[in-house]
């Protein structure tokens, strides 16, 4: 009798433990985020969307995946010393051809990794528009930024209590697919939260993706960019669930210089994912240089002036212009000239490839 309730009790024993939720990991110790930063060296390179596509959808979806393009313009890149792209993914292009969605993924870091190019892939984002639909995307605004980029999840969110439940199947389904994938940097879990009014409107969510990421602990590191100081409550997720520091910064050198010295404190590798607005006096003459000596990652935004509408700035509107005088964001137009062969000739001196 004794050995029947011993047998039961294993039995027990052995489906509470499958029953249990799977393992969340702790955040990487500093030790081993230094550790893993070595294998890169000075990573930079550029937020990337092909010229073909306006938005994150318009990328993925398979009616308008264009890796000819891709290709073309990764070329481009690689022709300047650059090694790493940050390229934003969304959970509706997933949603609809789950199998596609991941094929397609696998293709463009195909491509990428054919030019030496290593990937930030981008989850969730709180900037632009709040809406979206899957299926053709509207054409770009004549001489608005970023007239058709958007949000994900946006105001669905908001809207709809069930699209958490997909939300987290969409991250640990792409985070599982790429675990071990050494083509990619790190994953990006969510840009700007709180941007647009949000603020802490996006702490749930924030703190979910973590949760979901470390969960499926892939071999890649996890990072959410610092970009404001007035959202305190998030700064505060972020930073201290950050396996290796990335942040944002559009200012001059001066105010740059500050912001790599205060994150130091954290002990932490540290990647620049947006940079480079020239309006702004955030400009590859002075900052690269200032990134490369403090072995910062450099990933500036904008690599080919397209559908995006980027060379145009924040909140200007130019519906009759081609091209402003000065671009704010991009190097090379869609036919592989660039902006300012001043600006390349640096960025190939920093890279090596002059």
């Amino acid at each position: 009798m004794k050995k029947v309730i011993v047998i039961f009790l294993a039995i027990l024993a052995l489906a509470s433990c499958g029953n249990r939720e799977q393992t969340i990991r702790d955040v990487w110790t500093k030790e081993q985020a230094n550790e893993w930063y070595k294998q890169w060296g000075w990573l930079r390179g550029a937020n990337f969307t092909p010229s073909t596509a306006i938005n994150q959808l318009e990328m993925w979806q398979e009616e308008t995946f264009d890796p000819a393009t891709i290709d073309k313009e990764l070329g481009w890149a690689e022709g300047i010393g650059m090694n790493c792209m940050r390229v934003y993914l969304h959970h509706v292009a997933w949603e609809v051809d789950k199998d596609g969605f991941k094929k397609r993924m696998g293709q463009y870091l195909d491509i990428a990794g054919k030019h030496g190019i290593s990937t930030i892939f981008v989850i969730f984002d709180d900037c632009w528009t709040p809406v979206y639909a899957a299926g053709e995307q509207p054409a770009p605004k004549p001489g608005v930024h970023n007239s058709g980029w958007v949000r994900d999840p946006g105001d669905l969110i908001f809207q709809d209590t069930a699209l958490v439940a997909t939300l987290e199947v969409y991250v640990k389904d792409v985070l599982n697919t790429f675990k071990n994938d050494k083509r990619i940097v790190l994953w990006d879990l969510y840009n700007e939260p709180g941007n647009n009014g949000l603020g802490d409107k996006s702490l749930p969510l924030l703190q979910k993706v973590f949760t979901w990421g470390r969960t499926v602990n892939p071999a890649q590191p996890l990072s959410v960019g610092f970009w404001s100081k007035g959202l305190v409550n998030l700064n505060k997720v972020q930073l201290e669930n950050s396996d290796v520091i990335t942040y944002h910064n559009y200012s001059d050198v001066e105010d740059h210089r500050q912001t790599v010295d205060s994150l130091r404190k954290y002990g932490r590798p540290l990647i620049c994912t947006e940079y480079m607005a020239r309006r702004k006096n955030s400009i590859f003459q002075t900052t690269m240089p200032l990134l490369k000596r403090e072995n910062v990652g450099a990933i500036n935004w904008g690599l080919v002036a397209g559908k995006t509408n980027t060379i145009f700035a924040w909140g200007d509107t130019l519906p009759d212009a081609e091209e402003p005088p000065l671009w704010f964001h991009d190097i090379f137009r869609k036919d592989g000239s660039v902006f300012s062969q001043e600006e390349v000739d640096v960025i190939k001196a920093l890279t090596g490839k002059q």
